[in-house]
């Protein structure tokens, strides 16, 4: 998989409390787009499916032609709203079984879906590398306040020994900035994964992170 140099991330959670969560997440997509994106992840820890499908869905209308949509955790929300691929963590469902889940529908399309993997060490990492998946992310790089419950800071020095172990696309995560997402790229990273450095003027965010990052 090539993966573009930069890797929006959309949490429901920025969106739960705004009249309309549904209809924000997909405004706040289009102007991501508007700004040069071309792939989005949706996130959405809460727990409701049936939202979680209405939001996907709305992202697919949006993205169709445009971008590539990812999503998080759920292979089924996947399938049901036409996104382009799962990305998984450690707790959820295997790569394998996941990429069981989606081979018929990868059949139809021009491409197989994509499966990414989440990792947080240099062990989960090195098992990744094993696995049927796209591209490994690893991280959090920085400190990160987009998990309740986040793993232990990996730093640059987790992204170089990464890119050591795998070959396979390595995306960065956690507290990545447009101040500090050259040094991700440079210690190795292919892709940065960004979520709280979009919302404020997203079109301008996303500008400038692609252009400092070449």
């Amino acid at each position: 998989m090539i993966l573009p140099r930069l890797y929006p991330v959309i949490d429901f959670a920025a969106f739960a409390a705004h009249a309309d969560p549904v209809d924000s997440v997909r405004r706040f997509a289009e102007v991501l787009l508007q700004g040069g994106a071309t792939l989005i992840q949706y996130r959405d820890k809460s727990g409701d499916a049936a939202r979680m499908l209405s939001c996907a869905r709305e992202l697919r209308r949006v993205t169709r032609d445009r971008a590539s949509l990812i999503i998080n955790d759920r292979a089924d929300i996947c399938l049901a709203a036409q996104a382009d691929g799962v990305h998984l963590g450690q707790d959820d469902l295997s790569p394998a079984a996941v990429r069981k889940i989606l081979s018929e529908e990868g059949k139809k399309r021009s491409r197989p879906l994509v499966v990414g993997f989440s990792t947080h060490n240099l062990d989960q990492v090195r098992e990744a590398d094993l696995m049927p998946i796209g591209y490994v992310a690893v991280g959090p790089v920085f400190t990160t306040a987009s998990k309740a419950n986040p793993d232990p800071v990996i730093g640059l020095e987790g992204i170089l020994r990464a890119r050591a172990a795998t070959a396979k696309p390595l995306v960065a995560i956690g507290g990545i900035t447009r101040k500090n997402c050259v040094q991700a790229r440079e210690a190795g990273a292919d892709s940065v994964a960004v979520i709280s450095d979009l919302l404020d003027s997203p079109v301008k965010a996303v500008e400038e992170f692609l252009r400092v990052l070449g």
